[in-house]
Parts: C-alpha cells; sequence; structure tokens
C-alpha cells in the first residue's frame, strides 16, 4: 500500500514544479514587465517664431522611466534653414545634464537630502573646470535654513547664508586690489521684510548699495515708491484698476524725470491688449496677446499662443514697425 501510495504521487510531481516556476514568472513579470512595456514615451514638440529675429526655436521633449526623468532637444534655426544653439538636457529628481553640442561644453548638476533637514547642491562646467558645493540644513523647521556653499576650486572662505520667513543674510568674503595689492574684506548682503500700514516693506543690501521699496495693494490700488542709497534715486510706481478687465499703470523717475504708462485690456484668460508710451525711448506701442501671456502653450486655445506689438517711435513715425510672435504646442 505504501508503494500504492508513491507510485500515485509521483505523477503529481512534474505539475506542482511548473506551477511554482508559472507563479515565479508572473512574480517577475509584475516586477519587470511594467518597466519593459511602458511603451513609447509621449513626445511634446513645441516651435516659436519670432519675426523680429526672424528665427525658429524648437523644444521636443518627453518623459521617461514612468515620469522618473525628462529629456529635452532644442535648437534655433534662421529663414536659411541654418541650424544653431543645439542643446541637450537630461534631468531627474536628483541628477540633471545639460550639453551644448556646438560649444561641446556641459553643465552637470546633482542634488539629494543626506540625511533628513540636510541637503547636498553641486554643479560642475565640464569645460571651464568650474563648480559650487552647497550644503543646506534646516534649522527647527523648513522656514529656517543655513546654508554653506562654495565654488570649486576654492579661492576662499565659503559663502554662510541664513535665510529666514523675513528674508535672507548673507556673508562671503571679498577681494578688493588696493595699489596693487590684494586684500580680502567680509562682504555683508541681505533682504528683509516687514509688514507696515497695510503694505510691504522690503530693504535689500548689495555691494554697498541700499534700496528701500514699500508696496501698497488692494483690490483696486497698488503703489510702490522706492529710493536707492546712495545714489538718492527716487521712484514710484502707480496702479489703478479701473475695472475687472482694464488696469492703468504709471512709472515715474525723479533721478530722470523720465515716466512710463501702461493700459492693459482684457477679455477672458486667453485675450489681451497693452498699449504705452515709454519717455526713456521715446517710444510707442501697442500689443495684442491671444493665450495667456505668461501662462504655458498647452493652457492656450488650439495650444497655440500669439503676440502682435506695434511700435511707434515718436521722432520718426515712418519707421513703425510691426511684430508678432507665434508658439505652438503638439503632443505626439
Amino acid at each position: 500500500m505504501v508503494e500504492l501510495e508513491s507510485d500515485a504521487q509521483s505523477p503529481l510531481s512534474p505539475p506542482a514544479t511548473t506551477a511554482n516556476n508559472g507563479a515565479t514568472a508572473a512574480a517577475n513579470n509584475g516586477i519587470f514587465g511594467g518597466f519593459f512595456q511602458l511603451g513609447r514615451p509621449k513626445l511634446r514638440v513645441t516651435t516659436e517664431y519670432d519675426s523680429d529675429s526672424s528665427a525658429f526655436l524648437h523644444k521636443v521633449s518627453c518623459k521617461l522611466l514612468d515620469n522618473l526623468a525628462k529629456f529635452k532637444l532644442s535648437f534655433q534655426n534662421n529663414s536659411k534653414g541654418e541650424v544653431s544653439d543645439p542643446q541637450v538636457s537630461f534631468t531627474s529628481k536628483y541628477f540633471s545634464l545639460h550639453y551644448d553640442l556646438e560649444e561641446s561644453d556641459a553643465l552637470l548638476k546633482a542634488s539629494f537630502e543626506v540625511v533628513p533637514g540636510l541637503q547636498f547642491r553641486a554643479s560642475h562646467g565640464v569645460k571651464a573646470q568650474q563648480g559650487e558645493v552647497a550644503m543646506v540644513a534646516d534649522l527647527g523647521s523648513p522656514a529656517y535654513k543655513f546654508e554653506l556653499s562654495s565654488v570649486v576650486p576654492s579661492v576662499g572662505m565659503p559663502r554662510a547664508t541664513l535665510k529666514f520667513p523675513l528674508g535672507e543674510v548673507s556673508f562671503q568674503e571679498k577681494e578688493e586690489e588696493e595699489e596693487e595689492e590684494h586684500k580680502r574684506t567680509l562682504s555683508v548682503n541681505g533682504i528683509l521684510k516687514s509688514y507696515i500700514l497695510n503694505g510691504v516693506c522690503t530693504a535689500r543690501y548689495h555691494e554697498e548699495n541700499l534700496n528701500l521699496r514699500y508696496a501698497y495693494k488692494d483690490e483696486q490700488l497698488t503703489f510702490i515708491p522706492s529710493i536707492s542709497l546712495p545714489s538718492n534715486a527716487l521712484s514710484c510706481a502707480f496702479k489703478r484698476r479701473c475695472s475687472p478687465s482694464d488696469k492703468l499703470s504709471y512709472w515715474y523717475y525723479f533721478d530722470s524725470n523720465n515716466w512710463s504708462a501702461v493700459y492693459k485690456h482684457t477679455a477672458g484668460k486667453d485675450y489681451k491688449i497693452k498699449a504705452g508710451y515709454d519717455s526713456e525711448v521715446r517710444l510707442g506701442w501697442a500689443s495684442l496677446w491671444v493665450g495667456d501671456e505668461d501662462g504655458k502653450a498647452k493652457t492656450a486655445p488650439m495650444k497655440m499662443k500669439v503676440q502682435f506689438m506695434l511700435q511707434v517711435p515718436q521722432d520718426d513715425i515712418k519707421s513703425s514697425v510691426l511684430m508678432f510672435r507665434v508658439k505652438k504646442r503638439w503632443d505626439i
């Protein structure tokens, strides 16, 4: 009976092995099948033409590895069909490569989190043999950061920057030449913001120049006075929303008596008319936008943005020029 029981079970052994192999294959297919069966990535093709330069700008991009990385090719060509400025880039979350085919130069960038709250960044230009490394640490919360950065190869002490919700302050060693002698001093740059009288006051200090700016804004009015020291250059901006679709802006520079004005009318989010005048260059202009001026082509009607601009010089009206720019996107 024991032998008969053994003989009865032996034919069942090969199917059990086959079943195990099938389960293993199914598991492997679940892990790797999705990677090899992603299919052809969707291409995004964008072409832009500027009548002022008579040049076309083309961009072809696609996302790879289930949106983990992005590949982009861009180049220009003129009316004669001559191609110029070809560039290729590969971008991912932690690494990016930008390559200039004409210059045979590459820019490498890397960024990753060493430990929670500590970020590492690095960039390197292959042809120039120069780059930068930086470490950014959170101080208690992401709103407060301390950054140490240095150029490579190093030429001095690293730059230290403290960032906080109302601004940032940086300290950097600076080299000065005095009577054929090289002297290193400590340079301090920074920006501070404060909320005063329903507006924002901003103080920006850079290379021994101080700019003070106050911005008040409500639903209908924007008022922005600004002064730079020690040049005492004073300017003022005034913007008035006359209606939900109409806005008038005016800038005046007291040190030069130059001024400029712009009137803007919008019809929905896809159509805009602007007209203005600049006294410094003595030029009047008007423009028509089809598609959001600051948006991307994919959100515009038929995925196409168009701008027409007429420029009229005050001193020579006969030399007025009409320019246009077209940007079209295709998803393939």
